[in-house]
């Protein structure tokens, strides 16, 4: 029996194998699945559709443009980042910057009505957001993390060349070089500000006012940012201007970083 194991093992040793390569596709969901809709599915979905419609459809303002995430800076992620720092007028706040992480932008607002469905869609999760200070120091070894991850949401004022292999290059806040001996207040989300998405220096955060009630979900501030712009007659929009620039990027690696 021990000569009939031993044999076995050899032979689950004796295959090796090695990856060649890894191909992705994607499906586009768009109107086409409307056109056809499956009898079954509309079925099982009818009991529900009027409460989620109701839930989900109402609007909360209008987007002058698509807005889109990409790294290393896209308008949208701008956008985000600008929001967390207009919402530091709520808490009496005056943030210095405000980072919002790409990853967890998970659609985009089409140009025209946004509605709340729309603004789930976007910020899916129960993040919260929160303001910290960071000493100067601190602040070099966030953007050095932000260049490592090419790129994430950094608010107007931020300006940050970095390289296609992650490295910081040089970091501007407000037009002046980050001053290691000033401390800065920062406006981004609970998650961040726990040391996730590799953003370990939010771990050397001070003066935490991280307020957990369901309203201050990242969510409802999005949704009261269109509100306000809605009810001064403007439309959202926000552009790429230069926040994170990449120095040696290929056209092959934006087409992948877009991806």
């Amino acid at each position: 029996m021990t000569a009939a194991v031993l044999m076995l093992c050899s032979g689950c040793t004796s295959h090796r194998y090695q990856l060649k390569s890894v191909e992705r596709t994607r499906i586009l969901i768009d109107s086409r699945f409307d056109q056809h809709p499956n009898a079954e599915a509309e079925a099982l979905l009818q009991p529900y559709r009027h409460d989620v419609d109701s839930l989900m459809s109402p609007v909360v303002g209008r987007a002058a443009t698509y807005l889109w995430a990409q790294k290393p800076e896209s308008n949208l992620s701008n956008l985000l980042a600008d929001i967390m720092v207009w919402g530091g007028k709520a808490f009496n706040e005056q943030p210095d910057f405000g980072v919002y992480n790409i990853g967890g932008i998970r659609a985009a607002f089409s140009e025209g009505t946004v509605t709340y469905g729309d603004v789930v869609d976007v910020a899916p999760f129960e993040n919260k957001i929160c303001f910290l200070t960071l000493t100067g120091d601190k602040v070099t070894e966030l953007f050095r993390q932000i260049a490592s991850t090419n790129g994430e949401g950094v608010s107007h004022g931020v300006q940050l060349v970095i390289t296609a292999d992650g490295k910081l290059v040089s970091a501007r806040l407000n037009g002046k070089p980050v001053d290691p001996q000033k401390t800065y207040r920062v406006a981004t989300l609970d998650y961040l500000a726990q040391g996730n998405d590799k953003l370990e220096a939010f771990l050397s955060k001070t003066d935490v006012v991280s307020p957990q009630e369901e309203q201050n979900n990242v969510r409802f501030i999005i949704m009261d940012y269109f509100r306000e712009q809605a009810a001064a007659g403007r439309a959202v929009d926000a552009k790429v201007e230069g926040r994170i620039v990449m120095q040696g990027l290929s056209d092959k690696d934006a087409r992948e970083l877009m991806h």
